[in-house]
């Protein structure tokens, strides 16, 4: 996969495209720092047009220096402009490209604050309570912070200016306190309303935290030249949403003939519905029939098969009890489900040892990466679909891990179960054959309830059926469920 709009990038590879940009093809680091305020000085009028305060709230390194050039620019567009800075370190210290537009700063006779002590934030307060209304600027960490914010001044100040309720927040590149790669908390971040980023897009900020910090995400690449990205080492990370039509548009669904019948549109078997857990099992299974499989069959205990034919007739619902049961189904399937409902009984482990023995394409999820995590076995034709609670199963670790680096936690999944792997949650990630990683932008908070993951699963089977192939299906049918939930909050 190749495609410049859809690359996320780690910090590493941002800096080396800086570098690029700067080394081969002659623009100075004051230039990018020119455009960088200058393009988040755009997002900031346009984001918030009638405000007239702004709070520019500065660090040290680059990330001030944009800083200080959104204000030079706020100070010079309008003089009813009431313009603030807010210096968290000593600008004295500042060198390169930050000096000087610190410098270029002061010849406006700005009204500066400084909010530092010789060791570091100062210990008062009291300069920044001022500050009751308008838009704060977070211009404090960039992408370079990789350790904990751990100064206690710095985490009140951050605290208390997530905590205004009068006021909005843009952050310059990325929020503070935000990991670049991993979307993970360093101790404490800011929670922006909107962050305008550049150069290349930042992975850390579409999954984990990084969803609910970066806010709306606004982009520039700073109109470098298209070579730069080119001389850079590709990316192995993309964005999973509409804008990847451009590579899925022809590996899925397309137009089915007037001619055609069920016969032609493929047989999902979903297994699972121990007692009490049919539900899940429905829901499944009413996903794959509702995105388009031909038939769709039900293997379940034989105290729900005539519950279910009734309330959804036209799903297949059977009574299993035993393996001579399963397999005249399992003969006539073109993909298997199974996990939603199966519970781990010794009736579920009895299918599920049997399914894994099948050669057909197999969705695994729920109670279904439980038993998985006891079975240590794997396979390319099977997809796996767990949250980070399963995930941590699986891998012999706990959630806190999985989720400090989402991004590696899929690697390790992929490289331990080699099919395709789903890693649901805030920027859900999916791999491929390739090692690619595909972060879904899609989605809301409207999803975290009962079933959701129960449907992606038939959602992904349903698409297997019809002749989508296995790796393709993991992703559309990941980004068809969070558009599909998007439609719904939005209707």
């Amino acid at each position: 996969m190749s495609n410049q709009s859809l690359s996320l990038y780690t910090a590493a590879q941002v800096r080396e495209l800086d570098r690029i940009v700067i080394e081969k093809f002659g623009i100075s680091g004051y230039e990018l720092m020119q455009r960088a305020g200058r393009f988040s000085f755009e997002i900031l009028k346009k984001t918030f047009p009638h405000e007239v305060i702004f709070n520019v709230i500065c660090g040290s390194g680059n990330n001030a220096g944009d800083g200080y050039v959104l204000a030079r620019l706020a100070i010079e567009d309008d003089d009813k402009n009431l313009v603030k800075i807010f210096n968290c370190f000593n600008p004295e210290k500042l060198t390169g490209d930050a000096k000087r537009a610190y410098q270029d700063l002061l010849t406006l006779d700005p009204d500066v604050r400084d909010f530092y002590s010789n060791d570091g934030m100062s210990t008062n307060l009291e300069t920044l309570e001022v500050v009751t209304k308008g838009i704060y600027v977070d211009a404090i960490f960039g992408t370079g912070l990789t350790r904990d914010i751990d100064n206690e001044n710095l985490v009140s100040f951050i605290k208390m200016i997530n905590d205004s309720q009068n006021s909005r927040i843009l952050s310059i590149d990325i929020p503070s306190g935000l990991n670049a790669d991993t979307g993970s908390v360093m101790g404490v971040a800011v929670n922006a309303d909107v962050t305008a980023t550049f150069m290349g897009r930042k992975r850390g900020m579409y999954t984990h935290d990084g969803r609910e910090y970066s806010g709306q995400i606004e982009f520039s690449e700073l109109d470098i030249p298209f070579e730069s990205f080119q001389k850079l080492e590709d990316s192995d990370c993309y964005e999973l949403s509409e804008k990847s039509s451009w590579y899925l548009h022809d590996r899925v669904l397309s137009a089915r003939n007037h001619n055609s019948h069920k016969g032609n549109f493929g047989h999902v078997l979903v297994i699972g519905g121990d007692e009490g857990y049919l539900g899940a099992t429905r829901m499944a299974a009413e996903a794959a029939m509702r995105i388009g499989a031909g038939l769709v069959s039900v293997a379940t205990r034989k105290s729900h098969a005539a519950q279910l034919s009734i309330t959804v007739p036209e799903i297949m619902s059977h009574g299993v009890e035993t393996l001579d049961e399963l397999m005249p189904l399992i003969k006539c399937a073109t993909v298997i489900a199974i996990g939603p409902g199966l519970g781990q009984s010794e009736w579920a482990k009895l299918l599920f040892a049997r399914v894994l023995e099948s050669d057909l394409p197999i969705i695994i999820d729920a109670d279904g990466l439980n038993l998985l995590a006891e079975e240590e076995q794997s396979s390319q034709n099977w997809v796996i679909t767990p949250h980070p609670g399963e995930a941590a199963r699986l891998l012999k670790t706990d959630v806190g891990t999985i989720q400090s680096d989402r991004f590696q936690s899929v690697r390790n999944l992929h490289e331990k179960y080699r099919g395709p792997v789903v890693l649901k949650g805030a920027g859900s990630i999916v791999t491929d054959s390739r090692g690619n990683l595909l972060v879904c932008t899609a989605g809301n908070p409207g999803m975290s309830t009962g079933g959701m993951g129960d449907v992606l699963t038939g959602v992904i089977a349903g698409l297997v059926a019809q002749g989508t192939d296995i790796e393709i299906a993991a992703e559309i049918g990941v980004l068809m469920h969070a558009r599909a939930a998007d439609m719904a909050a939005s209707s």
